[in-house]
Order: C-alpha cells, then sequence, then structure tokens
C-alpha cells in the first residue's frame, strides 16, 4: 500500500467514532512575537494527549481476529506507545512498549499504568529489540511512523486543517521519523491546495535536513535534545519519499529556543505544549523561517503531554523579543 489522499479519507471514515476534531486556534497573542498570524492546531486535545492516537486507532482498527488475540508490540519514545496502549485496553489486546533510555519517565508511567507491558532499551536499539520480539512472539509490530496505515490516520489532521481554514498559508509541522508530516503533506498537497507546508525538527538530530540535503535517507548522530518525541535517527523508508516530493522545506531549531516557544505558548497563548510541540515556533523565533506580516501560518502542537521537571525548565527562560 501506498499512502494516498483516498487512503487517508478511509482513514477519517474509520476513525471518525474514535478520536477528537481537534480545534484550529486564532492565537491572536502570538502575532507580535512571530511576525504573523498564528494559527494553532491544538493535537494535545487529542486522545492520549498528541496526534499518535489517530495513527494508532488507525492500524489497530484493521486487525484480524487472530492478530489481536496474538498481541501487538511498538518501538516509542512516548506518545506513540500511549496511544497504542490506549487502544489495546479499549479493545482488550494485550499490548508491549518498547521504551528508548531518553523516554521521560513520566511518558513510560502513563503507558505502564495503561496496561501495556514495558521493556526499555538504549535509543538507537529500540527498534531491533521490537522487530525481534514481533518474531519471537507472534506480535503484530506497530511501527510508529514507517507505516502506511499509521501515516494514513496521521494525514487526518491535513484534512481537518483544510476544512477549518482552507485558506492557510503555511504549515509548520513537527517532524521526527516523518508520519505526521508526510500523512499531512499526502493529504494536503493530493487536494491540489496551495498550502506550503514545512517540516520542523531540533538542531541536535537534523535527519531530515541532512536527507534532503544529499538526496537520500541518511542517518545521523543520536544526540540528546530537550524534544524528546524527535528523537529518530534516520527518516522512514515510507515517509522520506513523501517529504521529499512534497514539503517546501525543513526548519530546525536549538533547545533553547524549543524553551522559548514553549514558554511563550505557555504564557502568552495559554497553551500547554511538550517541547517536541513546540518546535515549529522555535524555529520561527530563531529566523529559520521569516513569515510576512498577513501570511497566514499554522503552527501543529503535536502534543502536551508535559513533565514538572520540563516546566521547571521554563522558570528563568526569556522569550521577549
Amino acid at each position: 500500500m501506498t499512502v494516498t489522499l483516498g487512503k487517508i479519507r478511509e482513514a477519517q471514515s474509520r476513525i471518525g467514532a474514535h478520536v477528537v476534531e481537534t480545534p484550529l486556534h486564532r492565537a491572536h497573542a502570538l502575532d507580535r512575537f512571530l511576525g504573523c498570524e498564528v494559527y494553532l492546531k491544538l493535537e494535545n486535545t487529542q486522545v492520549t494527549g498528541a496526534f499518535k492516537y489517530r495513527g494508532a486507532i488507525s492500524k489497530i482498527l484493521k486487525l484480524s481476529n487472530a492478530e489481536r488475540q496474538r498481541g501487538i508490540i511498538t518501538a516509542s519514545s512516548g506518545n506513540h506507545g500511549k496511544a497504542l496502549a490506549h487502544a489495546a485496553r479499549e479493545l482488550g489486546i494485550e499490548a508491549t512498549v518498547v521504551i528508548p533510555d531518553t523516554a521521560p519517565p513520566f511518558k513510560a508511567s502513563a503507558i505502564e499504568q495503561l496496561g501495556a507491558h514495558i521493556v526499555q532499551t538504549e535509543v538507537t536499539e529500540r527498534f531491533a529489540v521490537s522487530e525481534r520480539m514481533a518474531k519471537e512472539n507472534g506480535y503484530t509490530l506497530f511501527h510508529p511512523y514507517d507505516d502506511d496505515d499509521i501515516m494514513a490516520g496521521q494525514g487526518t489532521v491535513g484534512l481537518e486543517l483544510m476544512a477549518q481554514h482552507p485558506s492557510l498559508d503555511t504549515v509548520i509541522v513537527p517532524t521526527s521519523g516523518g508520519g505526521l508530516l508526510g500523512g499531512i503533506l499526502t493529504a494536503i498537497k493530493e487536494s491540489a491546495s496551495g498550502i506550503r507546508i514545512f517540516g520542523a525538527e531540533p538542531a541536535a538530530v537534523p535527519r531530515y535536513s541532512e536527507s534532503l540535503e544529499h538526496g537520500g535517507r541518511m542517518k545521523v548522530e543520536s544526540r540528546s535534545t530537550i524534544a524528546d518525541a524527535l528523537v529518530s535517527v534516520q527518516p522512514g523508508a515510507r515517509n522520506f519519499p513523501v517529504v521529499q516530493k512534497y514539503a517546501d522545506g525543513m526548519l530546525k531549531a536549538g533547545d533553547e529556543s524549543i524553551l522559548k516557544a514553549m514558554k511563550m505558548l505557555l504564557m502568552e497563548g495559554k497553551i500547554l505544549a511538550e517541547p517536541s510541540a513546540a518546535v515549529g515556533l522555535a524555529a520561527v523565533l530563531e529566523d529559520a523561517y521569516a513569515p510576512e506580516r498577513d501570511e497566514k501560518v499554522c503552527f501543529v502542537i503535536s502534543g502536551g503531554n508535559v513533565g514538572f521537571d520540563q516546566l521547571g525548565q521554563l522558570e528563568n527562560i526569556r522569550y521577549d523579543i
């Protein structure tokens, strides 16, 4: 299967009773900081607090009865694992989540509380471990982004955006492996929309920036970043061709700017966003992209699963410009 606009529409119909159509919020208070008309697609209000539930429920609803009985497994830095654990509990399916050692403890705890089995490993080994356990135990493997059904579920964000505000100029999407970006790109670009779409990633892990520059999937060094949900070191095999074909560019931002953007969202916009969800705003703060004053720019707030330790880092952060 190749992800298409039609497949995304099918996913939207399939998951409609299970997900929230998240608000598109006009954030007037942020205009002066970002230099444009600011809109926020609030996926932090989605089931389990992040966009990941769209993809997880999209794939899980397609499982056969035999696959449900054997159980499922995934590798996740937190949000995808939480989404899958929630969906599995709702449908009575046994789930295992391989957690990288970079995942915040509160995210691992949330997954465990939803009834999933936890296996912890090094961040660079999480996919190999999940693949091995799937073969050994007969589990169905749920890759967090390199999967057509997952990407189709994430693409429903793009369908909602076009319905909510078809005259948006630009959408900026937090990016790790590329499931959310690839899905939104497919939904919007294959609808013949003129909306520009950029990915945004942490400067510490620039896997898409490097890959697009070199014309192929590059593997970058695993480095620490406050954006704990954006730590994949290589674009997905299914995701990269979509991004390469349709994306208008890739933006980067450093950790300090991500914290500034996170605090700005909280204090000025009254929006609780996790660090990874603030990377798009951070990139604009760093002038990686300079929007026009009347440009309608939508930042996808991909999740709001924040620990108190992360909030504590905001105390001495200044964002005034």
